[in-house]
């Protein structure tokens, strides 16, 4: 198997389905916001490692009931105050530290007496293949509902890196299900053998146990879809959805 192979194998395996809900944005119209499917009843919290200029998407967590957990290393405080925030100066990463904590140990310390299940949105500039990495496969399946921004991705064509990538997306598919991919137009995308990857890219998953009957999805960009910059619109390359009939038999679970 090419190279070229292997690399479409794992971008077909990411390939998004229509979960039975419906998908609703959360944050702004813009940057900061994102597509999740509409299963928000019962969970505890969000936790969103990575701390930007918006918190449209924390707020509107808190609106449906959610506590919210902030954490960045960089900041000092969040730029927005809101009662429901808790928020601490520290990078999340592999290890803990007097400037780093492990997600495992940031999750425990700010719930230690919760096993409900969780919302994660990680924003963290590279790091977040480190972080799926090192989490638990215990706190992982907490999370009923991932939103994660993906960098470097055309760094997939480079060995070293397709292992690191791969070995994240490979744990979070053992337990979670892509219900939505939109590309992040700030940098634009690379071709390389008639495969295009975007710079950035940003995944709604879902716990797959949550998922039920569905199918492959096969329009993009979704209605609620907003570009993140001004920039000229980046749209979803069709090899990271669309299926031939001989491999798309209508279910996906």
């Amino acid at each position: 198997m090419t190279e070229r192979d292997v690399l479409a194998r794992l971008i077909s395996r990411l390939a998004p389905v229509s979960p039975t809900q419906p998908l609703i944005r959360l944050g702004p119209a813009g940057d900061g916001g994102y597509l999740v499917p509409d299963d928000l009843e019962g969970i505890e919290a969000c936790f969103s490692p990575g701390v930007g200029g918006s918190f449209g998407f924390e707020h509107d967590c808190v609106q449906f009931g959610m506590q919210a957990f902030l954490a960045d290393k960089a900041v000092n405080r969040p730029p927005a105050a809101n009662e429901a925030f808790s928020f601490i100066q520290k990078y999340i990463g592999a290890t803990t530290s007097d400037d780093f904590m492990t997600i495992d140990d940031w999750v425990a310390s700010s719930l230690p007496q919760s096993q409900s299940d969780l919302l994660l949105q990680i924003d963290v500039e590279g790091y977040e293949y480190e972080i799926f990495l090192s989490m638990s496969d215990r706190l992982l399946k907490r999370f009923r509902i991932i939103v994660a921004e993906f960098h470097e991705l055309p760094m997939l064509w480079s060995q070293p890196f397709f292992g690191l990538a791969s070995r994240a997306f490979d744990k979070l598919l053992q337990s979670h299900t892509c219900v939505h991919l939109h590309p992040n137009n700030c940098l634009g995308s690379v071709v390389i053998d008639d495969l295009e990857i975007p710079h950035l890219m940003e995944f709604t998953f879902l716990r797959s146990d949550r998922i039920g009957k569905s199918t492959f999805t096969k329009h993009f960009p979704h209605l609620l879809d907003r570009d993140n910059t001004r920039k000229p619109p980046l749209l979803l390359p069709r090899h990271w959805y669309a299926k031939d009939d001989a491999r798309d038999d209508g279910d996906r679970v």
